[in-house]
């Protein structure tokens, strides 16, 4: 309990009424796929909105800080611009239903139906990440960067909390996932290294088709064998994580055979 003497009253006020707002308990509907932000609850503070199987990937620069410590302000203006402003493009241009930044990472939600397009997005911008991004930022800079990409699918709870105007402002409200995918998809990124995609089981059994299990059959454009392109990593250990397998991904999409392949894995939803 704040005392009267320990806070002003106008502060009180505000915890107090935020305090019975939750001893009413809460109203939570579901729905089958994401809805447009402004369906989103914002204005009945007790209502949520419930979404099975939601899809995160989450993608993050890799050595940012080093970065914002070693170079000019425009070169650092400049490299977020690049690679945020890319991403947030590209899982635009890919129809994600939700699209966030955090930092100098965003992360994309797609719905339970989409698992192959999602997977697309992700090599799209690890391709991007790798072949354009980093060699750019270290001509300009000097300082090596990179990309990581975590993927998770989990059902999710979302409403909008804050204040729809305040004051002639506008943006003092945001949208709330509650659940596991946005927080364990933002951690596989975090453990993923430089140019290293992981995903976590429960996403990864989605994947049937060969063009997401297998490579092309060339290497830089040149014959290979075909060989599987995930690598099981064992996570039983990590008490950050709740599940026990992932599986990472270090291919990008092929010089020669990309375009077939991206348009090939899209047309599986």
């Amino acid at each position: 309990m704040i005392t009267e003497d320990q806070l002003p009253e106008q502060y009180r006020d505000v915890i107090d009424q935020q305090v019975e707002i939750f001893n009413q308990g809460r109203s939570v509907t579901i729905r089958n796929s994401i809805p447009d932000t402004n369906d989103i609850p914002l204005d009945n503070q007790r209502l949520w909105l419930r979404i099975p199987d939601v899809i995160c990937v989450y993608v993050d620069m890799k050595g940012s800080t080093q970065l914002s410590a070693e170079t000019q302000d425009s070169n650092t203006a400049g490299a977020y611009q690049l690679y945020t402003g890319t991403a947030v493009r590209l899982f635009h241009a890919f129809e994600a239903p939700y699209v966030d930044v955090r930092g100098d990472g965003v992360f994309a939600l797609f719905n339970a139906d989409q698992p192959y397009r999602a997977l697309a997005a992700a090599v799209t911008i690890k391709t991007f990440a790798r072949e354009i991004f980093v060699p750019k930022i270290k001509q300009l800079t000097g300082v090596d960067i990179g990309s990581h990409i975590g993927m998770d699918q989990r059902t999710v709870l979302v409403r909008r909390i804050g204040l729809r105007r305040a004051g002639g402002r506008t943006d003092r409200q945001n949208e709330v996932w509650a659940g596991k995918p946005v927080n364990m998809a933002s951690k596989l990124a975090a453990l993923a290294d430089d140019d290293e995609l992981l995903a976590s089981d429960r996403y990864f059994s989605n994947l049937e088709d060969e063009h997401a299990l297998i490579s092309c059959g060339c290497k830089d454009g040149e014959p290979a064998e075909k060989v599987s392109l995930w690598t099981k990593i064992d996570l039983s250990e990590n008490p950050a994580f709740d599940f026990d397998i992932a599986h990472k991904l270090t291919s990008r999409w092929c010089p020669k055979h990309g375009k077939e392949y991206c348009e090939a894995i899209l047309s599986l939803d």
